[in-house]
């Protein structure tokens, strides 16, 4: 108990270096060695961990049924508010547990993953506290994380930096369901896509996914939950955000960001959330960025629970890894495909919908579902699929998507149907003035 107490005293209201960050993390591992794991998912640039607690019943493991979420902070290194408030965040699901009953239920129901800083290198590289642009904001390469990764709509030619490939192979070997960035610069909450072309609708200044819907939920369930996002005045009276949010291209196009990167080849839904007016605050205002961001950090986790979850096994009842599983009327560019236990998840706001399931080669199965809203309850609807004619042959063929721009390809086949049916008309009306 004394160490439990020592641990939460020492959380003060100021800014964390990087040794003090890692101090402060490992104490609350050593406190909460059963609710916690610490781990670093790589380094950055000049050698400092990137590292990643955490929380939940199971912290040091998959476990089924439970969906993976993550915040990562501190992507630009002169974006400091998010860094913060995800140690205070940290401080308040470690303190809660066992005492709060609903904390103690999204710990039980969810394993949460939180990065203060994804640029430790630019974060110490920022001298002096500023409220605008200054070089901290990249990598030591001198490098912009954020538009570092791989883009769904044109070749980035940005080489990938050592940062953002850790954080691309972390994606890769969890089960993320949802997640958030935290920047800082604006005050709206951002959702992909931040790139897009023709199909997505870039030509009316929106860029669509197929889970817009969700993502307006997402992005609406932070910002009326935050202490003023949600009027949606932005920081000056030139840049206004009704209700608090945006979507990403509407906004301003980014090419290589990390939240369409997310959801494009992670299969994991994430928004991007500007925290501050001012990048760099003074120490004295973290105490009431904590406050004004509290009740939407949490109420923004329990969205991981949104929709339907499930598994598809084989004849005998082993899971089948990398089967198709999405919603009818809602494929993905990359498809959505089971884990290794054979685990799918879907994020869908409450409603009917119909389940395809597909094991390559093999007919598909089609299940309808009434989705609930059992966010209050830490459980998504339970759908599983069992292939009766699939044996586990077949359980270890690999499917991946490829790292190039996948929209590209319906660009051009939207384009290339345009000439073909504007000569179609012509020689209609031909057709009819020669009768």
């Amino acid at each position: 108990i004394l160490c439990q107490l020592s641990v939460a005293a020492a959380l003060e209201f100021k800014y964390h270096h990087t040794k003090e960050l890692e101090e402060y993390l490992k104490g609350v591992h050593a406190a909460y060695p059963s609710l916690t794991h610490l781990h670093s998912i790589g380094r950055s640039v000049e050698g400092r961990d990137l590292w990643v607690l955490v929380l939940g019943r199971f912290p040091s493991h998959h476990n089924i049924g439970i969906p993976e979420f993550k915040y990562v902070a501190n992507m630009h290194g002169d974006e400091t508010v998010g860094r913060e408030i995800l140690l205070h965040l940290i401080d308040f699901l470690v303190t809660s547990y066992g005492r709060d009953p609903v904390i103690t239920r999204l710990l039980n129901n969810t394993r949460v993953h939180i990065m203060p800083t994804m640029n430790p290198d630019g974060f110490e590289a920022t001298k002096e506290p500023d409220c605008y642009y200054t070089r901290g904001r990249y990598n030591r390469n001198g490098a912009d994380l954020n538009r570092n990764f791989p883009d769904a709509f044109e070749n980035n030619s940005a080489g990938i930096q050592p940062e953002t490939r850790a954080v691309m192979d972390w994606i890769k070997n969890e089960t993320f369901v949802l997640s958030a960035n935290l920047h800082g610069g604006a005050l709206v909450a951002s959702y992909t896509f931040d790139n897009g072309n023709p199909v997505t609708g870039s030509l009316n200044g929106y860029s669509r996914s197929p889970d817009d819907d969700v993502f307006v939920h997402l992005a609406k369930t932070y910002s009326s939950n935050h202490a003023s996002m949600y009027k949606g005045t932005g920081c000056d009276n030139r840049q206004t955000f009704p209700e608090g949010i945006t979507n990403g291209y509407s906004w301003y196009q980014l090419e290589g960001g990390m939240q369409d990167y997310n959801y494009v080849w992670g299969q994991c839904f994430e928004i991007t959330l500007e925290l501050s007016c001012c990048k760099y605050p003074p120490a004295e205002q973290l105490e009431k960025f904590w406050r004004d961001n509290k009740v939407a950090l949490i109420e923004y986790i329990k969205q991981v629970h949104l929709g339907v979850k499930g598994q598809v096994t084989d004849k005998n009842g082993n899971p089948i890894p990398n089967a198709i599983v999405e919603a009818k009327g809602r494929p993905h560019i990359c498809p959505y495909r089971t884990n290794e236990q054979g685990e799918y998840f879907l994020l869908l706001l409450p409603g009917t919908y119909v389940i395809n399931a597909t094991v390559p080669g093999f007919k598909s199965m089609l299940k309808t579902v009434e989705i609930p809203d059992n966010t209050g309850n830490f459980s998504a609807l339970k759908q599983d699929f069992s292939f009766s004619e699939v044996s586990d042959q077949i359980r270890s063929r690999v499917a991946s998507c490829p790292k190039i721009p996948l929209y590209q390809e319906l660009a051009r086949t939207s384009a290339a149907v345009k000439p073909t049916l504007n000569i179609l008309v012509l020689m209609t009306i031909m057709l009819v003035i020669f009768k």
